[in-house]
C-alpha cells in the first residue's frame, strides 16, 4: 500500500488481491472485505430528511418507544411527574440554574447534537460518527444483538444524552412552540439514529459476522448429531467439509515431511558426480507407506442413522487422502452403497439405502453378508470402521466372523453413539465385539468424528 498509494483505489484493490487471495474463495472474500473497509459511510441529504413529511404522533410514539426501551435512565423525568416537571415554577428554574456548569455542559452537548443533525454536510456527519465508534470501540462488536448498544453509545457520545434530558423535560409542554422544538430534537435524533446504525451494521460486516459464524459452527460441532435440528443441517455440513479440508490438508503435509525419509549419502554422492561431489542434488531414503485403504461398515438403523451420514459425507470429503474407499451399510442386511453415494446426493442415498436394508438391526447377519459377499475388499492395509451401537436384538452377533475380520485387516476401529455408561446394557453386544478392536470409543459430535479420522489416517503416516 505505500508503494501502490491510495489514488487509483481500483489498482489497489487489484494489487491487494493479488497479494493476499491465494484461491477463488478468498479472492470473493477479498473483494466483500476491501469494500467494506475502504468505504465511506454514504448518507443521503440529512436536509431533505428534515424537510419530509411524517405523522409527528407517530414519530413521537415510535422514538419515545425505543428510547424508553434503550435509554432507561436517560428518560426519566428528574423532578417527579411530567406536568410539574414542565409547568416549571421560578424556584423550580432559579434550583436548575444553581448548577450551572453542568447545564452549560449540557446546553453545548444538545446544540453540538443539533448542529449536528441538521448539518448539510455528510462527511461531517460521518467523520463525528467514525470518531464516537471509535471511542466506544464499536470495532468489538460480534453479534447482530450488540447493534443497539452500540448505536445508543455512539449518540450518546454526540450528545444524544443531553437530547434525552431535554426531550424529558419539555415533551409534556403541549404548546405549539414547546411541541415544533420537540418535533425537531425527534428528526435530529432520528437522522443521527439511522446514520449510527447503517455505521454500525457495516463495522458488524467487518469485524462481527466472522466471529458470529465461529460462534455458531463451535456450536454445531460440539452438538450431538442425534439432536441437530433441520436449521442445523445445513451449517453441519458447510462445516464437516471445513473440517474434512483440514483433516486432508494435515496429513498431506505429515506424510510428505515423513515420507522424505533419511539423507542417502552414496546415492547423493553418485548423483552429485558432475558437480565435481557438490550436493546439490539431494537423494533420500524413502521409507514405503501403505495408502489410506477404509472398509466402512454402518448400522443405519433408526437411532445411528443420522451419525452414518456425516461420517460417510468426512470420508468421501477425503477423497484424495482415502482412494480406496468401501462403504457397506447395514440393518436387517448388508449392501454395498459405495456406488450409490458416488452417483447421488448424501441425504437421498441414506433415505434410499435404509428403505433397501431396513428391519430389525442383526449384526451377525451384516457380518455372514460380509463374508460371503464382500470378504477380498478387507486385507492388510485395510482398516475396517464401523459406526454404530452393537445393538443386536438378542440375534447371534458371530463373534468368530468379526474375530477372523480382526485377523485379516490391519486395524478395527469401532465408533460407538452410545455413551459407555450403556455399552452392555439390554440387547447391546459392543463388550464381546471389544476385545478384538484396536479401538473403540464413543463419538456423538462432528468434533468425536473428525478426531477419530484423524487417528484413523495417522496409522497410515
Amino acid at each position: 500500500m505505500t508503494v501502490i498509494g491510495f489514488d487509483d483505489r481500483a489498482t489497489l484493490k487489484a494489487a491487494l488481491g493479488i497479494a493476499l487471495a491465494k484461491s477463488e474463495e478468498e479472492k470473493q472474500l477479498h473483494d466483500q472485505m476491501f469494500e467494506l473497509f475502504f468505504k465511506r459511510l454514504t448518507l443521503s441529504s440529512p436536509t431533505s430528511r428534515h424537510n419530509q413529511k411524517r405523522d409527528s404522533n407517530a414519530v413521537l410514539d415510535q422514538e419515545s418507544g425505543e428510547s424508553a426501551g434503550e435509554n432507561d435512565a436517560g428518560l426519566a423525568a428528574p423532578n417527579g411527574s411530567s406536568n410539574a416537571a414542565h409547568s416549571g415554577s421560578r424556584d423550580d428554574a432559579q434550583n436548575n440554574d444553581a448548577d450551572s456548569s453542568g447545564g452549560a455542559s449540557a446546553a453545548q452537548a444538545l446544540a453540538a447534537f443539533m448542529s449536528l443533525a441538521q448539518s448539510a454536510d455528510s462527511d461531517r456527519i460521518t467523520m463525528a460518527i467514525e470518531r464516537a465508534g471509535t471511542a466506544v470501540g464499536v470495532n468489538e462488536i460480534r453479534f447482530a444483538t450488540q447493534s443497539s448498544y452500540y448505536v445508543r453509545q455512539i449518540l450518546a457520545q454526540l450528545g444524544g444524552d443531553a437530547l434525552e434530558a431535554e426531550l424529558s423535560r419539555i415533551i409534556a409542554d403541549e404548546s405549539a412552540s414547546v411541541q415544533a422544538r420537540v418535533r425537531e430534537m425527534v428528526q435530529a435524533r432520528r437522522v443521527l439514529q439511522l446514520a449510527a446504525r447503517s455505521y454500525v451494521d457495516q463495522k458488524f460486516e467487518q469485524f462481527g459476522r466472522s466471529a458470529t459464524e465461529a460462534f455458531m459452527n463451535d456450536v454445531v460441532v460440539n452438538r450431538e448429531l442425534g439432536q441437530l435440528g433441520l436449521h442445523d443441517m445445513e451449517r453441519m455440513r458447510v462445516v464437516v467439509a471445513k473440517m474434512a479440508k483440514r483433516l486432508a490438508i494435515r496429513h498431506s503435509r505429515r506424510r510428505k515431511a515423513r515420507n522424505r525419509g533419511q539423507l542417502d549419502i552414496r546415492h547423493t554422492m553418485r548423483a552429485n558426480a558432475g558437480y565435481d561431489g557438490v550436493p546439490v542434488e539431494l537423494v533420500w531414503k524413502l521409507k514405503r507407506r501403505d495408502r489410506p485403504k477404509i472398509v466402512a461398515i454402518c448400522d443405519v438403523s433408526g437411532s445411528v442413522s443420522r451419525y452414518v451420514r456425516f461420517l460417510l459425507m468426512f470420508l468421501y470429503l477425503l477423497k484424495d487422502e482415502i482412494t480406496d474407499l468401501n462403504a457397506f451399510a447395514f440393518s436387517a442386511q448388508l449392501k454395498d452403497i459405495a456406488e450409490l453415494l458416488r452417483s447421488m446426493s448424501f441425504d437421498k442415498a441414506l433415505d434410499r439405502v435404509i428403505l433397501e436394508v431396513g428391519g430389525s438391526t442383526d449384526y451377525g447377519q451384516a457380518l455372514v453378508d460380509l463374508k460371503e459377499k464382500h470378504w477380498e475388499v478387507i486385507d492388510r492395509r485395510t482398516t475396517v470402521l464401523i459406526l454404530g451401537d452393537g445393538r443386536s436384538n438378542q440375534t447371534n452377533p458371530r463373534l468368530d466372523i468379526f474375530q477372523e475380520a480382526a485377523d485379516r485387516a490391519k486395524r478395527v476401529v469401532w465408533l460407538c453413539p452410545e455413551p459407555e455408561g450403556r455399552w452392555g446394557t439390554g440387547d447391546s453386544c459392543i463388550l464381546q465385539y471389544r476385545p478384538f478392536c484396536d479401538h473403540l470409543s464413543h463419538c456423538a459430535t462432528a468434533l468425536d468424528l473428525e478426531r477419530a479420522l484423524d487417528e484413523v489416517l495417522m496409522a497410515y503416516d
